[in-house]
């Protein structure tokens, strides 16, 4: 009776599967853009974003600073932040999550 030859991987030819990382989308508070702009602009350009989702986001922004608006994958993550930014919001530059 003959046994299979046994083989040993070696840990540099494993591959090892890793998650892109996720970005966040952050809205800023400044002194110029209203209420309803932010809320918005929420609404138009970040995916089911419902009206109620966006003035709490918006309320967030005023009362906090800031709010987190979107987090996902980073291409689609600087779509938002640009399509917000070119709206005239103030946005803090992408950060992974």
């Amino acid at each position: 009776m003959s046994s299979a030859p046994s083989t040993t991987l070696d840990k540099s030819t494993q591959v090892v599967k890793k998650t892109y990382p996720n970005y966040k989308v952050i809205v800023l508070n400044d002194d110029f853009n209203t209420f309803d702009h932010v809320a918005n602009c929420l609404i138009k350009y970040i995916p089911d974003m419902t009206t109620d989702r966006a003035w709490e986001l918006t309320n967030q922004v005023h009362y906090q600073g800031q709010a987190i608006v979107w987090t996902g994958p980073q291409e689609q993550a600087e779509l938002y932040h640009q399509q917000l930014r070119r709206e005239g919001l103030t946005m803090a530059p992408l950060e992974a999550a």
